[in-house]
C-alpha cells in the first residue's frame, strides 16, 4: 500500500503519494506512473483537445463533462497532497479541508481518534489490527441510537523493543490501566470512568478462546485485585469485560487494548503531548526527571510520565490515575488542535502507531467498524467529556495499605448516573437536563406510557427476574406485589438468563395499560420501558428484569441529576489543562 512496500522509501515521501479524489473529497494513494504510462496518458489528454478544436468550428461548445473518476497523479514540489503544478490552492483545498474536518472530528477519544485516522489508507491498516474473540463477552457491538460503552484497557505486558527494562519482563501482563468510556445516547457528552488496578473485587468465571479454536472455562476468583482480570491464569480481555460488568452493572459493547508502545508511538506521532508540573520530579524507578513548569513529552518520556507512581501526590495508584487522565486529556486536545488537523503526515503517523498497538474485539475488528464508531463520536465537544475515578477506600483488612475497596456510598450515585446516561459535565447541565426530560416525556407519550388508562392491580400479569439486582430481589418484589399491592398474577422466575445494565419492563402494545399500572407501583421511568412490536396472546405475562439500579420495591429508579453527585467524587473535564501536583 505505501511507498516502502513498492521499494521507493529512499526517494519518495509516503505523504506525497496521498492525493484528493475530486469525486469523493477523500485522500487516496497514488504512486508515480512509469515513463511509458506517463507518455500514453499525455497522448490521451492531447487527443480530446484536437477533437474539441475541430468541433468548435462547426458546432456550439458542449456542456462541461462530469469530473473523471480517476484519482489525480502525485503532487510535485512541496505543496499539500492533492495539489499539482498549475492548480490553485483554492481548487484543491476544498476537498482537503472537508476530509480533514471529517477525520479531525472523529478524534473524540485518544485511541479511537488515533485509530480511525487510518481510513486514509484503509486496507494496509486493517492488517495492523489484532483481533480477539471474547467468547460472547459484551453486547456484540455498539449500536446507533443507543448509549455506547467501550472498555479501554492498558496492559503492562513488556512487549516491544526497550520495554523489558520496566521490570517483570516475562509477565503476561495485567489490566494495568482500565477506563470505561461511556458515550451518551444523544452523543452530546461522554464519561471516562477509571477503575483502580488495586481494587479488591470478585472476578467472575469466563470462557476464553484457545489458539486451536476450542473454548476453555476459567474459574471465578473472589477477593482479588482487579488487575488480575487480564493475563493471569490465561484470562483475556473478555474476562476483564465480564469483571467490569459485574462490578458496575454496565453492559460493555466493545473493548480496545493497548500496550506500552501505544503511549510511546502515539505521543511521538502527534508531535509530543504538553504537560504541566507544579514541582520538579526525579523518579529513579520510572526514570522520569523533569523540572517544574510546562513540557512537551514524547516516546520514552511520555511513557515514564504515565507510568510513574512516586513522582506525584501520595505516590499511590490513585494519584497515578489522575496523572494519566491529565495526559490523556492533553493528548485529546492535541489531536483536535489545528496543527494536527492540517497535517496529513501526522494523520498517517497516528494511524500507523495506533493500529499497530491496538487489540480489539471482533465487533471493532476492521477500519470500517472503527470508522463507524468514530462517526458516532465526532461531534462530542471536549468540554462535555469528563474523566472520573470509581470511588474507593483503603482496604480496612490491611495494616500496610496496598489495596482498596469500593466506596459504596460514593460509587452508587456515580454508577447510577452512568447507567442512567446522565452527563457528569457541569457545562450546560441545566439545558441538558431539560432536554433529557423533554425527550423522555416525548418518548413516554409516544409509547402511551403517560397517557391512557391503567389496569387494575389484579389484572396485571408479570414474570419477575433478577438480572443484577440485590440478592433475593425477585422474591422480595414478588411478595411486595402480591401481599401489598394486590398483583396476584405475578411470578418469581429467579435469575435472568443474562444480567442487564438497568431494570427494564418488556411488554406488548396490548399490555400498555398493565405496564402503566406496574410502572406507577414500582416507580419505573420511561427509559425502563420496552414495548414490543406485536400484541401478546391472552394471559401472556409481561417480563420485569431487575437490574443493579434496583434497590427495593417501590423505590423510584430515576437517575440523580448532575448536581446531586457528591462533591468529593473526582472529576476532570477534558477541555481544561491542569498542572499535575
Amino acid at each position: 500500500m505505501d511507498a516502502q512496500s513498492r521499494g521507493r522509501a529512499d526517494e519518495i515521501d509516503p505523504a506525497d503519494q496521498w492525493v484528493i479524489n475530486p469525486r469523493t473529497g477523500h485522500y487516496e494513494l497514488r504512486l508515480a506512473d512509469s515513463a511509458e504510462q506517463q507518455e500514453q496518458q499525455q497522448r490521451q489528454r492531447q487527443r480530446p483537445s484536437v477533437s474539441a478544436q475541430r468541433r468548435s468550428r462547426t458546432a456550439p461548445a458542449p456542456a462541461p463533462a462530469a469530473p473523471s473518476p480517476a484519482v489525480p497523479g502525485p503532487r510535485r514540489g512541496g505543496g499539500p497532497p492533492g495539489r499539482r503544478t498549475g492548480r490553485s490552492r483554492k481548487g484543491g483545498g476544498g476537498g482537503r479541508k472537508k476530509s480533514l474536518v471529517i477525520t479531525g472530528g472523529a478524534l473524540a477519544f485518544l485511541l479511537v481518534g488515533g485509530s480511525v485516522a487510518g481510513y486514509l489508507y484503509y486496507q494496509h491498516l486493517n492488517g495492523n489490527l489484532t483481533v480477539t474473540d471474547t467468547a460472547g463477552a459484551g453486547t456484540g457491538g455498539f449500536r446507533k441510537n443507543e448509549a455506547i460503552n467501550i472498555l479501554v484497557i492498558g496492559t503492562d505486558k513488556r512487549s516491544g523493543a526497550g520495554n523489558e527494562g520496566y521490570g517483570d519482563a516475562n509477565s503476561v501482563g495485567h489490566a494495568d490501566t482500565t477506563i470505561l468510556f461511556h458515550v451518551a445516547k444523544d452523543r452530546s457528552n461522554a464519561t471516562a470512568l477509571s477503575i483502580p488496578r488495586d481494587l479488591i473485587t470478585d472476578i467472575p468465571a469466563c470462557p476464553t478462546k484457545q489458539p486451536d479454536g476450542s473454548t476453555k472455562e476459567i474459574g471465578a476468583t473472589k477477593g482479588t485485585r482487579f488487575n488480575n482480570s487480564l493475563g493471569q491464569e490465561g484470562r483475556d480481555a473478555g474476562c476483564t469485560m465480564r469483571a467490569v460488568k459485574a462490578l458496575t452493572g454496565i453492559e460493555i459493547d466493545n473493548f480496545m487494548m493497548v500496550d506500552f508502545n501505544a503511549v510511546k508511538n502515539l505521543s511521538t506521532a502527534v508531535g509530543g503531548v504538553p504537560v504541566c508540573l507544579e514541582k520538579a520530579v526525579d523518579d529513579r524507578d520510572s526514570k522520569l526527571k523533569l523540572g517544574a513548569g510546562e513540557h512537551r513529552l514524547a516516546g520514552e518520556e511520555a511513557l515514564a510520565f504515565v507510568r510513574t507512581r512516586h513522582a506525584f501526590g501520595n505516590e499511590s495508584d490513585l494519584d497515578r490515575i489522575k496523572t494519566q487522565q491529565a495526559f490523556l486529556s492533553s493528548m485529546m486536545r492535541e489531536m483536535k488542535s489545528k496543527e494536527t488537523l492540517t497535517s496529513p503526515k501526522k494523520f498517517f503517523s497516528l494511524a500507523e502507531a495506533a493500529t499497530k498497538s491496538l487489540t480489539v474485539d471482533q465487533g471493532l475488528g476492521s477500519i470500517d467498524k472503527l470508522t463507524d464508531l468514530a462517526g458516532e463520536l465526532k461531534d462530542i465537544d471536549l468540554k462535555n467529556v469528563t474523566f472520573t475515578t470509581l470511588p474507593v477506600l483503603d482496604n480496612p483488612a490491611e495494616k500496610v495499605k496496598a489495596t482498596v475497596v469500593l466506596n459504596q456510598e460514593l460509587a452508587d450515585p456515580l454508577l447510577k448516573m452512568v447507567r442512567g446516561d446522565v452527563s457528569l459535565t457541569e457545562v450546560e447541565k441545566k439545558e441538558a437536563a431539560a432536554k433529557e426530560s423533554a425527550d423522555a416525556d416525548a418518548k413516554a407519550k409516544q409509547d402511551g406510557l403517560l397517557q391512557g388508562g391503567r389496569a387494575a392491580a389484579g389484572d396485571v400479569r408479570v414474570d419477575v427476574y433478577n438480572g443484577g439486582g440485590p440478592k433475593g430481589s425477585a422474591s422480595t418484589t414478588l411478595n411486595w406485589l402480591q401481599n401489598t399491592k394486590g398483583v396476584s398474577r405475578s411470578s418469581n422466575r429467579g435469575n435472568a438468563p443474562a444480567k442487564v445494565g438497568a431494570t427494564q419492563l418488556e411488554y406488548a402494545p396490548n399490555q400498555a395499560d398493565q405496564a402503566r399500572a406496574l410502572a406507577d407501583l414500582l416507580g419505573l421511568h420511561a427509559a425502563s420501558m420496552k414495548v414490543g412490536t406485536a400484541d401478546a396472546a391472552a394471559k401472556t405475562p409481561m417480563k420485569l428484569t431487575l437490574g443493579p439500579d434496583f434497590k427495593e420495591p417501590g423505590t423510584p429508579l430515576a437517575a440523580p441529576a448532575p448536581q446531586q453527585l457528591p462533591e468529593n467524587v473526582q472529576r476532570t473535564e477534558a477541555d481544561k489543562a491542569v498542572c499535575v501536583k
